[in-house]
């Protein structure tokens, strides 16, 4: 199957939380209405609530009267945790003072920092609004702990940030609490609001978290090998960030003293003076494809969690998406 397929299968469900995104996002306040739809509708590809609707519908078969009594509450979360990615997207851009995003210029770039923090408030707080109405204690339990822990990543990568000494671990740790949690929490979503069973819940949790790890190390792949129309944003945007991602860590490691040297005063310093000389050594000592490996076992340690859930052609999307996630140029 591939991702093309996968977004074939549940267009009809993503046609109906793309209509609940736009609904849900009106404010009276025309700040909030230009600056919501502006980040909303730059682009993207709506992975996390996609995750939502793969999950629940998983199942769909095993509940098919429960699926067809709540069938709104998988639309709702999917809409939700749009919300919260959206949200931390508008706070992110402006701690590194992002300029692009999605190939176009960031909310920050265009209508400030403080507009930027405070919209980004409003969807987390109208997420939260719209979760209530799904009445289940569970999921706010989740999404609450999932926010909690996504704001914990976050400060671990300000502390990260011009830290040469910053090691593999580490890292994984903010991975782990800034991008995988959330894709942990879409996953493990699913499986709640069609009442499976504690083992199934974490089975699909575990899936989402080694999914959103795996998706992320990529992304520090690319930022030294696509372009930046491929990518979206500025090629070299973590190093110019003084972020410390695993191909440099691993580059610093492997290097000679020299490119050692040189990488770690990048990472202190910020900045894109010597990105080629940068770039070259992170190609020759192999980082890109230890990156690549890493990413690669986390994809498949991800399939593995699928095996006790029944067959389905939505099983097979979820599938795809792990070997999407480290196959793909953008």
């Amino acid at each position: 199957m591939t991702i093309e397929d996968v977004f074939t299968l549940i267009k009809g469900d993503m046609d109906k939380v793309n209509s609940l995104i736009q609904t849900s996002l009106y404010s009276e306040v025309v700040l909030i209405n230009q600056i919501s739809q502006y980040i909303i509708n730059s682009g993207g590809k709506r992975l996390r609530p996609i995750l939502v609707l793969l999950s629940a519908n998983a199942f769909a078969s095993q509940k098919a009267a429960l699926k067809a009594n709540d069938s709104a509450h998988d639309i709702t979360l999917a809409a939700v945790i749009e919300f919260i990615h959206t949200a931390t997207l508008l706070h992110d851009d402006v701690v590194d003072e992002s300029e692009l995003r999605r190939g176009k210029d960031t909310a920050n770039e265009l209508f400030g920092n403080a507009a930027s923090v405070l919209v980004g408030d409003f969807l987390y707080s109208r997420a939260f609004e719209m979760m209530v109405g799904v009445g289940s204690m569970k999921v706010m339990e989740i999404l609450s702990h999932s926010t909690n822990t996504i704001a914990e990543g976050e400060v671990l990568q300000l502390l990260n940030c011009n830290d040469a000494s910053t090691t593999e671990a580490r890292y994984l740790e903010v991975i782990h609490f800034k991008t995988a949690k959330l894709f942990e929490s879409a996953c493990q979503l699913g499986a709640v609001i069609m009442e499976q069973d504690d083992a199934i819940e974490q089975a699909m949790a575990n899936y989402g978290m080694h999914l959103g790890t795996a998706f992320q190390l990529i992304d520090d792949v690319l930022d030294y090998s696509a372009s930046s129309e491929e990518m979206g944003k500025n090629v070299g945007d973590d190093l110019a960030e003084g972020k410390p991602t695993l191909p440099l860590i691993y580059a610093m490691a492997h290097g000679s003293a020299t490119e050692a040297t040189l990488i770690r005063e990048a990472i202190e310093q910020g900045g894109l003076d010597e990105i080629e000389a940068i770039t070259q050594t992170i190609e020759t000592t192999g980082a890109l494809d230890y990156t690549r490996e890493i990413a690669r076992k986390e994809a498949d340690l991800a399939i593995e969690q699928l095996q006790t859930i029944p067959d389905s052609q939505y099983k097979e999307a979820m599938i795809s998406l792990a070997n999407f996630s480290v196959d793909r140029s953008y």
